[in-house]
């Protein structure tokens, strides 16, 4: 018997599957769709998680979008409303983070809303309203190179203030680590306090996975709340969730292996390096030849695929765009910011489908925006969530396409510099 519980809301498709697996690890049975399912999609979980490509359009479909989800969750009874946001808080001075959370509280009727962008496991703290990166502040990590999205400024209070409509008179105000460290009962405290003080969103330090624990218990009775994947690990528990090992059993792993990247974050540059130095069989996609004719350079990659998988069915094919920040500004500068990642993301995507078309059942994506353009390519709409690979990153198993399609969807910042050769050992 099902009970559902939670709807999720994710502003882009690896954030919905960190989060996704967050939730089963804690012991809550899944569904992830892929957009907003048909008005007849029944659901048989306790949670659902609804992944939306909606972090880097303009606000007002951000909005539009986010509202359908909600608007579809809500007939369905769910306790609580969960808007998935980056733990890097992916967004620019005009959303979209902001405009959603207003959006939907309106619509909840919803008058104060806690963000808690933190997740200590994957080394994103806050403190004192300050996002921090392992030891680094947001600021003088490597988002603030981000192509799409670049982080100058680590203060979430004082960013988040800039999304909020000036119109509506909204204040953001801090949950300090002083409440949180105390318990959930002194969070409740500060949060009548800034109510008060006419505040109306939140952000709530958080340190530690205890921090997450206590801020679970304060808010899980919460019409809504806006949090990366990291409060997912202590919310279940205060509904009465526990773990188990069968929720993350997938079907047999089958098929060729492949591997698309377009993230050029630190990690997954990283995670590229370590492939190439062990020797992994690699085709790297240039953006400037990709721009002069992108069908012929997708055609060109796919036939090298096939020279390489005729000569080794079992070869693991790596094909990436990821690049240094120097060499994406050099190329942004030539074609455009817009125009680059368009076009690289076509292309991924349509290797993506080309490689599976060929016989690849184990897939790995780095990258949101290419997983968003990869899932789209091969029409997935629905996905099971498996085992973890590391912090954030789970296995997912589509039966609607192809046979037997395994599929991990990686944030670009997130997994260890092996990511790549551990994801496939862990389906031997």
């Amino acid at each position: 018997m099902f009970r559902l519980v939670l709807g999720a809301i994710a502003d882009d498709l690896t954030g919905a599957t960190d989060l996704a697996n967050n939730l089963a690890r804690a012991g809550m049975r899944v569904v992830l769709f892929v957009g907003v399912p048909g008005s007849d999609t029944s659901v048989h979980g306790d949670a659902v998680v609804i992944a939306l490509k909606s972090r880097t359009i303009p606000a007002v479909s951000a909005v539009q979008q986010s509202l359908e989800a909600c608007h579809w969750l809500k007939p369905r009874g769910v306790h609580q409303i969960y808007f998935k946001v980056c733990s890097t808080f992916d967004s620019t001075p005009q959303g979209n983070i902001g405009p959603v959370i207003e959006a939907l509280m309106e619509d909840l009727g919803c008058e104060f809303s806690v963000v808690v962008p933190a997740f200590p496991e994957n080394d994103r703290t806050v403190y004192k309203g300050h996002l921090f990166i392992g030891d680094l502040l947001l600021s003088e990590s490597g988002m603030r190179y981000h192509p799409l999205t670049p982080m100058t400024d680590s203060n979430l209070v004082r960013f988040l203030q800039t999304q909020v409509a000036n119109d509506k008179g909204r204040k953001v105000g801090l949950i300090d680590y002083r409440s949180v460290r105390k318990s959930a009962f002194a969070v409740g405290n500060r949060i009548e306090a800034l109510r008060a003080a006419g505040i109306a969103i939140a952000v709530a330090d958080t340190l530690t996975n205890d921090d997450l624990w206590t801020l679970a218990e304060a808010l899980c009775d919460a019409p809504l709340v806006t949090a990366s994947s990291g409060l997912g690990i202590g919310l279940p528990a205060k509904w009465g969730f526990r773990p188990s090992a069968d929720f993350h059993t997938l079907p047999q792993a089958l098929g060729r292996k492949a591997i698309v990247s377009g993230s050029c974050s630190i990690a997954t540059r990283q995670q590229v390096s370590d492939f190439l130095e062990k020797g992994g069989t690699s085709k790297a996609l240039d953006p400037i030849q990709l721009a002069l004719n992108c069908e012929g350079q997708i055609e060109e990659t796919l036939s090298w695929a096939d020279s390489c998988w005729k000569r080794d069915p079992g070869l693991p094919l790596l094909v990436y765009s990821t690049a240094e920040p120097a060499a994406v500004r050099s190329v942004q500068e030539k074609l455009g910011s817009r125009r680059t990642g368009a076009v690289v993301e076509h292309a991924l995507a349509s290797v993506a489908r080309g490689l599976v078309a060929r016989g690849a059942g184990q897939l790995v994506v780095a990258g949101g925006e290419t997983a968003g353009e990869c899932i789209r390519a091969l029409d997935v709409r629905q996905m099971q969530i498996g085992p973890q690979i590391d912090p954030g990153v789970p296995w997912c198993y589509v039966s609607s396409v192809a046979k037997n399609l395994h599929i991990a969807l990686k944030s670009g910042n997130f997994g260890t510099p092996d990511f790549f050769t551990k994801a496939f050992a862990l389906l031997l």
